[in-house]
């Protein structure tokens, strides 16, 4: 998504298929905000992100992976939304676990404890997000 700042070191996990990433931390995001708010685009207000670019994130992820990740209701005189999938909820749980097991493990940490001292590394080696 966007470039941003990290003040601490910490790892940053992408799966990459083809020249595309399908699922990285700002994809993530936007599933998480999806689920927050039932709309696609309500998550983009909060992320500042256009609606046009939420849709093609949506779509990388729809073409690599085996099933969807949002399931979406057209507005008209009903109002519309969007919800995540189970396969969805999984992605981001397993994607969680992932960052998890990486900070976690005694080679992340290993790594981590290689970088600068001039770059203090967070006690868990990641985000608070």
């Amino acid at each position: 998504m966007t470039r941003t700042h990290h003040p601490t070191p910490r790892f940053q996990l992408r799966l990459v298929a083809d020249k595309e990433i399908v699922i990285g931390p700002g994809k993530i995001e936007l599933l998480e905000s999806i689920e927050r708010h039932g709309s696609i685009a309500a998550a983009c207000r909060e992320m500042g992100l256009s609606y046009k670019k939420a849709w093609q994130l949506l779509d990388t992820m729809n073409r690599h992976l085996t099933a969807p990740v949002i399931d979406t209701v057209t507005g008209g005189t009903q109002r519309g939304g969007a919800t995540l999938t189970e396969y969805g909820r999984a992605i981001i749980e397993e994607y969680h676990r992932l960052m998890a097991d990486l900070t976690h493990s005694p080679n992340g940490q290993a790594l981590l404890n290689r970088l600068s001292p001039r770059h203090p590394v967070e006690e868990n080696g990641a985000d608070a997000d």
